[in-house]
């Protein structure tokens, strides 16, 4: 049996990167997946590949009418909501704070804010009534410390998304709802290519560069997969995490640990070569 047997979660931007391969993961371990996203024609073939038990549902998390209309779609349909992993997202206005575009800097908030918002609104009475279920919000390591983003505005968005889990977690947790994130760090996926203005496949085709360039990133030496989220995510939606709540899952290799040891014995050592002079 698996470890999602007979649970019904919904999945935001199941269509690519991180959300695609939590719906593999989740259906794999007998869970019954709805997804959701904007590509519609995408999703549709990624639900006819996984089988029966998979689902795509067109919507955009950024439109309230959207994120009510999916949730209550499916707790209509199947009686309850067991997790809802809030993971879409995209990426944010570059650049100094003198030259960010302050209409496309609040159409990222709609998205990265906006959409876990918006899900966890409509879910948490479905859940607090049924007297149990997951929400899990994907933040990032960009929300911890500034400078792992090449946007400002998108670290800003996983902040608020990293202290809206908290305080969602203090007021649901009181009815076993828990609500608890994941914060990826340098993950291999298309949304480097996004960020740099590439759209669909030609971002999508960039996953395996980027892998090369950020294997040295963190102490553990290879770039993080989606795999690797999906997996933290299966541990959070699954019953081995009935006591977790209010917690982020820091999912980065090492990366934001604390200085890496080679860099800091270099330094010592050119540190040495300076003190004597060399």
């Amino acid at each position: 049996m698996g470890r999602l047997e007979s649970k019904i979660t919904i999945i935001t931007g199941g269509t690519s990167g991180i959300g695609l391969r939590t719906v593999e993961v989740f259906a794999k371990e007998g869970a019954t997946v709805i997804f959701s996203g904007r590509r519609e024609a995408e999703g549709n073939a990624i639900a006819a590949r996984l089988g029966d038990a998979v689902h795509f549902v067109r919507s955009d998390v950024s439109v309230e009418a959207d994120m009510q209309a999916l949730i209550l779609g499916v707790a209509d349909k199947y009686g309850r909501i067991d997790c809802l992993f809030n993971n879409a997202g995209g990426p944010a206005p570059v650049g100094s704070i003198e030259t960010i575009d302050y209409p496309k800097a609040m159409e990222a908030f709609a998205l990265l804010f906006g959409g876990v918002l918006l899900g966890i609104k409509y879910v948490a009475p479905i859940m607090k009534k049924q007297g149990y279920g997951s929400i899990i919000n994907n933040g990032s390591i960009a929300g911890h410390l500034a400078g792992y983003s090449t946007s400002m505005v998108y670290s800003s968005a996983k902040a608020a998304v990293l202290q809206l889990t908290r305080s969602a977690a203090m007021e649901l947790g009181e009815c076993n709802v828990r609500v608890n994130s994941i914060s990826p760090g340098a993950i291999a996926t298309g949304i480097f290519g996004k960020a740099l203005g590439l759209k669909g496949q030609a971002a999508e085709d960039t996953a395996e560069v980027a892998g090369q360039l950020l294997s040295q990133a963190q102490p553990i030496r290879r770039a993080g997969l989606p795999e690797d989220i999906a997996k933290a995510a299966l541990f959070l939606a699954s019953d081995d995490s009935t006591f977790v709540n209010a917690a982020d899952i820091v999912v980065d290799g090492g990366m934001i640990g604390g200085r890496h040891w080679s860099a800091h014995q270099e330094s010592v050592k050119n540190l040495g070569k300076a003190f004597r002079g060399e």
